[in-house]
């Protein structure tokens, strides 16, 4: 049994404590990026191949999806924080009609890891009540996930819209859509397309110092 299909039997067994336990050790030492590349992703990626190929009920699902949920809480709880001025904000959110969240919620996770500022609104977003959190936080980053090919025109709706913020804030698309289609007729010099974790790790890393704070 490998790493994955083990955490989904945590997961589906809703064994909170020993799940939260086998990510912290699978890999020494523990590394937030890679354990939620390699093993939270592909682990959720397997269930929601059971459940479409009718292997698990959607109650089996929903169940791996809280347990997974707490195992990413407790992460974010338990780590200790960069001593950093949060001086630079990010706001994340998925596209309206977008249920799935949980890699969001590991993107908000890197942020944090990083020192930055994180506003994390969740799935399921009418645009019009983004706009009203991002004229209020201006964040430096703006987030945006969605993971189904039929959620592109909402997708691109909203990245025209914030590509006419005063302040000009960097745009990420991210999400399984990201992954799976070419979306490069969104990337300028403010919108960014990050596949993976990895990627994201990598463009904090080389271009965070160039983004130009917005505290308010």
């Amino acid at each position: 049994m490998n790493h994955y299909t083990q955490m989904a039997k945590y997961f589906l067994e809703g064994n909170e404590d020993e799940a939260l336990q086998y990510l912290q050790t699978a890999e020494t030492p523990f590394n937030r990026l890679l354990a939620f590349e390699n093993l939270l992703t592909p682990t959720m990626y397997h269930i929601g191949d059971l459940w479409e190929n009718n292997q698990i009920s959607v109650a089996d699902e929903h169940l791996a999806t809280a347990v997974c949920d707490f195992v990413l809480s407790q992460v974010d709880y338990r780590a200790t924080k960069q001593d950093l001025d949060q001086s630079k904000k990010v706001l994340l959110f998925g596209v309206e009609e977008e249920q799935h969240y949980l890699g969001l919620k590991m993107v908000a996770s890197v942020f944090r890891d990083q020192g930055w500022k994180v506003r994390y609104l969740g799935p399921n977003l009418p645009l019009g009540h983004v706009i009203k959190q991002i004229d209020t936080f201006k964040p430096d980053v703006i987030g945006v996930s969605a993971s189904l090919s039929y959620r592109l025109p909402k997708l691109q709706e909203v990245v025209e819209s914030f590509q006419n913020l005063e302040w000009n804030p960097q745009i990420l698309i991210g999400g399984r859509m990201a992954k799976k289609h070419d979306l490069s007729k969104f990337v300028s010099d403010k919108v960014f397309v990050m596949k993976d974790l990895e990627q994201l790790q990598g463009w904090l890393e080389g271009d965070q110092n160039s983004v130009d704070a917005t505290s308010s």
